[in-house]
């Protein structure tokens, strides 16, 4: 979290995140023009190079594609998510020097304009034998583009985070036509079966994990919890809580995050007003609710980060009978300051530390 605006708030976490992702795509470009030199000895550095971005960074939107949901299904892969538009502006900067050295090398030396070529000179949408390729990736490349351009907070603030959100939901647009790009493309050039194999194993793959975590989701949301005469709903015993941490529980409609800290127990929304990241699935540190995301704070008595920052979430009533939590459905407006439940017979203890 920042309080101003800078182009990017280094840390040691994200140069260490930096050096090993493009550690990572220096070493996958030199083994891959390396070895497709040594296996395709008439093939030119140009084309070499260009297969190298382009491979790469669809393999790297493959991983980006997977950590959401791999996340969702291991906490233990939580690291890489913080930096994962690092990953993305990666991603489009590979995708970008694809295209480019492509339109250069394919389209730069003719007489009509080169973007007007890449979109006019390639094939007929007439059948499919002759379906054109490059529309796809171009479209791709501009879908990619406004997300890197917006990647900053200052576009999630200035943007709001709904619309912020369906904008970079559109990666799943972008995955899709640069499927139809490598299908109508390089696999129509060179159909070999590994190469088929590959592409449908990379959308299995994404295809199967955000099915596990959708599964996963519905079984939080569809749990079914029952109310007493005031409206209260009961959502577990006080022992099924982790000291310092959370229970996810589906209430009036929303989730709900139950935290256990210091002998008692405060819930609040489960949404973090930076992303939408999930509060429960964090932790209380030095009296905070820390965002498993990208660390921002909420006291979880009240919903609102420690000063000077200004984000707020709702609040919801809550309660312990014979050792039972129980919770209001009805969220208070955030900020609102809501007085803990004590947990009977249990002293006060030292928070945990990072």
């Amino acid at each position: 979290m920042s309080v101003s605006y800078q182009a990017v708030g280094w840390n040691r976490q994200k140069r260490v995140y930096d050096l090993v992702l493009w550690g990572g795509i220096l070493l996958y470009l030199a083994t891959f023009i390396g070895v497709g030199s040594t296996v395709h000895p008439q093939a030119t550095a140009e084309t070499l190079l260009l297969r190298a971005l382009g491979t790469g960074a669809f393999l790297l939107l493959h991983v980006i594609l997977a950590i959401g949901p791999l996340c969702r299904l291991d906490p233990r892969f939580l690291p890489l998510l913080y930096n994962r538009r690092h990953l993305g502006v990666s991603m489009f900067v590979l995708a970008l020097a694809h295209g480019a050295f492509a339109t250069l090398q394919f389209h730069a030396f003719g007489d009509l304009n080169p973007l007007v070529s890449v979109l006019s000179s390639d094939g007929s949408f007439a059948s499919l034998a002759t379906f054109p390729f490059q529309p796809f990736g171009a479209a791709a490349l501009v879908i990619l583009f406004g997300m890197a351009a917006t990647s900053h907070d200052f576009w999630l603030a200035n943007l709001s985070a709904p619309v912020w959100k369906a904008l970079h939901m559109l990666v799943y647009l972008a995955y899709g036509l640069l499927v139809l790009h490598v299908a109508f493309g390089a696999l129509r050039s060179e159909p070999h079966p590994v190469y088929i194999a590959l592409l449908a194993a990379g959308a299995l793959i994404l295809a199967v994990l955000h099915a596990l975590a959708a599964r996963r989701e519905a079984a939080i949301d569809g749990e079914r919890l029952a109310a007493n005469r005031e409206g209260y709903v009961e959502v577990c015993a006080v022992d099924e809580i982790r000291e310092n941490r959370a229970r996810i529980a589906p209430i009036g409609g929303e989730r709900v995050a139950i935290f256990r800290y210091e002998g008692q127990v405060s819930a609040m929304s489960n949404v973090c007003q930076h992303q939408n990241g999930p509060l429960g699935e964090g932790k209380i540190v030095d009296g905070c609710v820390v965002c498993p995301w990208h660390g921002y704070q909420y006291r979880p008595q009240d919903g609102t980060s420690p000063p000077p920052f200004t984000e707020r979430i709702p609040t919801f009533r809550t309660r312990i009978v014979d050792g039972r939590v129980w919770v209001h459905p009805t969220p208070l407006p955030a900020g609102t300051a809501v007085e803990p439940s004590r947990i009977p017979g249990a002293a006060a203890r030292p928070q945990e530390s990072a």
